[in-house]
């Protein structure tokens, strides 16, 4: 799958297994979670597209050197967390790998038995 659209992001985190949409900050935000932990956040209401992903902390600094749509993570730890703007500049391939690697680190942090 290819993301280039706010529409793309959620509809690929919509397709991951054991998945809730939420908004817990308003209507504004988008919140991604497996059984209740958050993997994805994105704005909904920012003329800007983007979406803020869970990464690991060498991977993250790495992204952020190398990719200029790629920052530390807006309003999280941004050492944990990285944000990627959207559209024709960002690798669409690699934003789609980021939505499941952020599910995946989320889902390794998860007591055995509750991991889908």
């Amino acid at each position: 799958m290819v993301i280039t659209r706010r529409a793309d992001v959620l509809e690929a985190c919509a397709a991951l297994p054991a998945t809730t949409d939420e908004r817990p900050f308003g209507p504004e935000t988008a919140v991604a979670k497996v059984v209740g932990k958050v993997f994805a956040l994105t704005p909904l209401d920012s003329e800007v597209e983007s979406v803020t992903l869970k990464v690991a902390p060498a991977h993250g600094e790495a992204l952020v050197r190398d990719h200029s749509y790629i920052r530390p993570g807006y309003h999280m730890n941004k050492r944990h967390w990285v944000t990627v703007t959207l559209g024709p500049d960002s690798d669409g391939e690699l934003v789609f790998d980021l939505i499941v690697n952020s599910y995946d680190l989320v889902v390794a942090n998860l007591p055995r038995a509750q991991r889908p």
